[in-house]
Formats: C-alpha cells, structure tokens, sequence
C-alpha cells in the first residue's frame, strides 16, 4: 500500500497515455457489460423450452386447385391418409404453426360484456383435433383431451370446447382450477375449458405472451399439416407423403415439408445473428484494451528504463517491478471500472426505455470489472516481465 502514493504521482505526471487508457476502459466496462446482459438474455429466449416436440414434427403445406374437391372431406381423407404411413406417430391439420411468426391470436373475456369483464392476455389460437395433441407432443396435466365427436368443422359453432397453456390458466385463475371453467368471445359465444397442456408456444417468439395458447375443438381446413415422426424418418417420409397424398388426388401441389425446429432457427436467425455481432464486438473491445494496456507498458518500460534500473540497482527485485507494473495497471482498471460501471447502468437504462430490453443485472458490470482485470493482468505481465529483467549496469549505462 505505501507504493500507490508514488505509483499514482508516476502516472500524473505522464497524463495523456493513461487518461486515454483510462477512457477506453470506462467505454468498454459500460459496452461490453450491456451487451452481455444482451446476449446472455437473447441466448436465454432461444432455449426457452417451446413444450412441443420440436425435432420430430414435419411440416408442409397442401394447395389444392380444383375447384370441384369438398375441401372439409378432403381434409379428413388426408389426415387419415398421413396417419396411416409407417413411422407416423400421429397427425393432424393446423391453422398455424407453433414459433412460425404468423398465425392466428384473440383475447377472451371472463364475462359476457367485453366492455366490462375481465380479458385474458392474447393468445395463441390452434385449431386442431383429438390427434393434435398427440402430434404437438404437448402433456396434459389437468382435465381431459377432445372426444373425436366433439369435433367439428365449423369456427363458428356454438360448441367450442379449450384446451389451454398452464400459463395461461394461472394467469387468469390463479390458485384455481381451470378445467371446467367459461370464457366469452364477445357477448354470445361462450367456450369451456375441458384440459390444460403443461407449456405451449404462439407463434410470435418476442411476444410477451408467447406461452398463452388455446386449442380449439375445430379441425380446420387449411393447407398446412403436421407429420410426428422419429427424425431419422423425416427424409423417406417426404417421398411417401407425396406419394400417398397424390396418388389419392393429383391435382393438386405439396411442397414447403420442413421440421418445426428448423421454423423455430428461422424465427431466431435476427436474435442469433444480434448473438454473434455482439460477442464479437466484446471480443474486440476486451482485444483492443489489452492490446492498449501493453501497449503503454512498453512504452513506459522504454521512457523509464533508467527509472527501473536504478531501482534494480537499489535492491528491487524481479517481482517489485512486476508489481510496480500490475499496480499502475490495478489503479487504472478499478477507477475505469467504477466509472465504467455507472455508466454501464445508465446506459441499460436507456436501452430498457428505449428498446424494452430488462433491466441491467448489476453483476454485469461487476463480471466485467472483474473480467478486465483478469485480461489487462495478462496484458501487462508479458511486457511487464521484459522490464523485470533489465540488468541494472545496463539500465543506468549513459547513452
């Protein structure tokens, strides 16, 4: 402790070099602190457990043309059709698909004057049968699935039976059991819920409310469907879906056959590619101020090599001036880390309000303190140790 005092008069009297050490360490603890927080909370989206057996659902799309097929029958003969191939685990038509940014969404109401009852948050809106959930791969935890003649072919009808999210039911009925419950579409129509489903993913990954979904009783007519099968199946089941479902009606196009892991990458693709910008671009700071660091360091070991011979000469060893190095490095480091970390703060704050990020983690800026000192120490030592071996009679030699 008694060398800080000298050591700081040292770095006083030479300002520019390590003020703007002192700079670069501020920016880059209140950079590199904030885009951690960013990347660690994007990497924490992309992981979030969708609840939906996401590797093992094929996907695809049917475009029918002829004017003349019913499309109500023909949507059944098909499911029936899919189901029946080998490998099939289980099938079913959809009106959107999980974690694809489009499809269906609405609030319900907990009464039946939506001006004055209770909403629920929106919601994710599948339409399915009592095969979807077997084909989401999605558990039931509460309360029963579809019957097969509750099943019906109209969106409009007045038997509309939910499964919902677990989410979703202690959102609105919190401490409550949900099954048996109503909700409200508007002032007539009235839904019960019959079960409730462990987790379950929308379609809008950034949406806050991603894990509100309800199935519906209603098998849709639409042109997409979902295949459940193992994997390793998914390629020869593509040829045999084309060929079964074309052999029974060739008028028509299938095309677009893709698993819903791989609509989930491209949901993410902005998040991954934001990921990888920024733990680039903290690489490159942490590479940039070390580099700095050690830089300075050899030019002061080249402007005060006399300075470190004479105390060479007067008893200092290889270790104190290392440590003389390490110190000046220390200082610099934990007043650009203290400044750094407010400023870290402010700016997450401005981020929250601005971007509706979360606000910062107060370890953030403590890990990257923390972090610069374990680089910059790195940094210094190489240098550092060259000026520790600087004989003395060559040190204090006259030029």
């Amino acid at each position: 402790m008694l060398n800080i005092k000298p050591i700081v008069s040292s770095l006083l009297r030479s300002k520019s070099g390590p003020i703007l050490l002192l700079m670069q360490i501020i920016l880059s603890v209140a950079i590199v602190a904030n885009a951690s927080f960013i990347i660690n909370e994007r990497l924490t989206m992309m992981q979030r457990d969708s609840g939906i057996a996401e590797q093992e659902i094929l996907t695809f799309a049917i475009y029918n043309f002829d004017p003349s097929i019913d499309a109500t029958l023909q949507n059944k003969v098909d499911q029936r059709i899919l189901r029946s191939l080998p490998n099939v685990k289980a099938a079913a038509s959809t009106n959107m698909l999980p974690l694809s940014g489009s499809g269906w969404s609405t609030t319900l109401n907990l009464g039946p004057d939506p001006e004055t009852a209770k909403s629920t948050p929106q919601v994710a809106m599948y339409m399915g049968t009592e095969h979807t959930l077997e084909t989401f791969g999605v558990t039931l935890v509460e309360g029963r699935n579809f019957y097969a003649d509750e099943i019906t072919d109209d969106v409009n009808s007045p038997n509309i039976l939910l499964l919902i999210t677990k989410a979703l039911a202690d959102e609105v009925w919190p401490n409550e059991s949900a099954v048996g419950k109503t909700l409200w579409a508007g002032r007539d129509v009235q839904v019960t819920v019959i079960g409730v489903v462990d987790k379950m993913q929308g379609a809008w990954v950034d949406s806050s409310d991603l894990e509100y979904s309800i199935i519906q009783n209603v098998d849709y007519s639409g042109n997409s469907y979902m295949v459940r099968a193992e994997p390793k199946h998914h390629e020869a089941l593509q040829q045999q879906i084309l060929d079964a479902l074309m052999t029974e009606n060739p008028n028509r196009v299938i095309d677009n056959f893709q698993s819903i892991a791989v609509v989930k990458e491209n949901s993410y693709r902005d998040h991954e590619l934001m990921v990888t910008v920024l733990s680039m671009m903290v690489v490159l700071l942490l590479l940039i101020t070390s580099l700095g660091l050690t830089g300075m360091v050899m030019f002061n070991i080249q402007r005060r090599t006399k300075q470190i011979g004479t105390r060479r000469a007067l008893g200092a060893t290889k270790g104190d001036i290392l440590s003389l190095f390490l110190t000046e490095n220390y200082i610099i480091c934990i007043v650009g880390g203290l400044i750094g970390g407010v400023l870290a703060v402010l700016l997450g704050q401005q981020l929250m309000q601005h971007y509706d990020l979360p606000q910062l983690n107060l370890i953030y800026p403590v890990l990257t303190v923390v972090g610069m000192l374990l680089v910059t120490t790195v940094a210094v030592i190489l240098p550092a140790r060259k000026a520790a071996n600087i004989s003395p009679a060559m040190a204090t030699r006259s030029v």
